[in-house]
């Protein structure tokens, strides 16, 4: 099988960068956050069971009470927008609708779907909340990245924060037992540039057995 090298990826991961000085003036339209949003649900998660929800945080008034619950981060205020990242740890509630889907779609027939679902619904009601919460939080992070290269490419800028009260968070947004946050991500228009970083040489960290 051959190998498709996109050079325009690496392009974009190479200038994906942490910035966190924001053109507060800069709005993102709607349409195409959606667009961003879209893309970057294309990232894998267990059993497809896509355990996230975003919430997009883009009203000024409460990106000022965000800002108080994620340690006075001035990127929270000037970004166009906060994308909370949240983790479904009741994701096997959505098995009949998502694999439904895929055989609409044509993605597998009937037979695949039930087996499916009876394997889902033998396995995931039946672990811990820690080991659900843990696969959630897994998958939210696949989507997050997604979301910020999928940015790049678009032209705006982001920067994870992981940094900040997660259950003044719950109680400000009112969130369900079972939706927990993960990680916010600001984004926008840099206003100044990031900062660059270093990585570590791969002998430091990769085995080759």
């Amino acid at each position: 099988m051959s190998t498709v090298k996109d050079s325009n990826l690496y392009t974009i991961m190479h200038a994906r960068k942490s910035v966190r000085v924001y053109d507060p003036t800069h709005k993102i339209p709607q349409k195409t956050l959606e667009e961003i949003i879209k893309e970057a649900t294309t990232a894998p998660s267990s059993s497809n069971l896509q355990p996230w929800k975003l919430l997009v945080i883009q009203d000024d008034k409460t990106k000022v009470e965000l800002r108080a619950i994620a340690n006075n981060q001035e990127q929270v205020e000037t970004s166009s927008a906060v994308i909370a990242v949240l983790g479904n740890a009741e994701m096997y509630k959505n098995v009949e609708q998502i694999y439904s889907q895929n055989v609409a779609e044509g993605h597998m027939d009937e037979t695949t779907k039930d087996i499916m679902i009876t394997s889902t619904n033998r396995s995931y009601p039946y672990a811990s909340l820690e080991v659900r919460k843990n696969i959630a939080t897994f998958d939210a992070g696949l989507i997050s990245m997604q979301l910020m290269l999928v940015a790049k490419e678009k032209g705006y800028d982001t920067v994870t924060m992981g940094g900040f009260d997660k259950t003044k968070f719950v109680e400000r947004f009112d969130l369900p037992e079972h939706i927990f946050p993960v990680v916010l991500i600001a984004i926008g228009k840099a206003a100044a540039p990031a900062y660059g970083s270093s990585r570590l040489p791969l002998n430091e960290f990769v085995q080759f057995i």
